[in-house]
């Protein structure tokens, strides 16, 4: 935890009060904080700020602003993930969050279990988020949807995300074009399930405007090549 985030409700008053278990928790066990020390806090879609810590008890722990702060920049992408396995979906969630992405899409492909759709992780996404934002030390959560219908999002939905300042690109390890790095302009990026998207599916992501890209002959899991790409796609050296 890296920076700790407030409803908004939580700062009306000069003295903010942290009152979640779970970040009590963690700062009275893990960062062993003491009154007087200073603390990074966060205003749920808002701005953030270093703290000064008033008073600490069992039930809260109580900050005033010092000075403000600036929030990290999110990376300019729409991210598409064909919907991977629950396990997986927590850390994708988290990781994507962390690394800054402004909007995130899950979706059906021919390769996903429909079983995926039916698991109490999909409820729990803000959790999720919020632990990615507090990795990151962010206070903006991205957008998220989720389009259980492959065909219909792909023809309706994806035309309207793409222009010739904003391309898409689908990663597929048997493409002839290499991704692309370092660029400077949004995208869109479509990651398939770790079996693939099958070739019906890239034909039609092709035939809606998505330019196959490929990161190499190697098959990547679905957390790992979003790191990787995300990377490549922004990297600024």
């Amino acid at each position: 935890m890296n920076i700790v985030l407030l409803d908004p409700r939580q700062t009306q008053s000069e003295i903010w009060s942290i009152s979640s278990k779970r970040q009590i928790e963690h700062l009275i066990t893990h960062v062993n904080v003491q009154v007087g020390d200073t603390l990074k806090v966060g205003v749920r879609e808002g701005k953030r700020y270093l703290t000064e810590i008033v008073e600490i008890t069992a039930q809260a722990i109580r900050v005033k602003a010092l000075n403000e702060e600036v929030v990290p920049q999110k990376l300019p992408v729409t991210l598409i993930v064909a919907m991977p396995r629950p396990k997986v979906l927590r850390r994708l969630i988290m990781d994507s969050v962390t690394l800054g992405v402004e909007k995130i899409i899950l979706l059906h492909s021919y390769r996903v279990d429909k079983s995926y759709w039916q698991s109490p992780f999909l409820q729990q996404l803000d959790q999720y988020v919020t632990l990615g934002l507090e990795q990151a030390g962010d206070t903006i959560a991205p957008q998220i949807e989720i389009y259980k219908r492959f065909k219909p999002f792909v023809e309706d939905v994806l035309p309207t995300l793409i222009s010739s300042q904003t391309p898409a690109y689908v990663a597929h390890p048997y493409a002839r074009v290499a991704m692309p790095f370092a660029i400077e302009h949004p995208c869109t990026m479509v990651i398939g399930p770790e079996g693939g998207f099958i070739p019906y599916e890239i034909e039609l992501l092709e035939k809606n405007g998505c330019q196959a890209v490929s990161l190499g002959n190697r098959i990547l899991r679905t957390e790992t090549v979003i790191s990787y790409v995300l990377g490549r796609l922004f990297s600024t050296t």
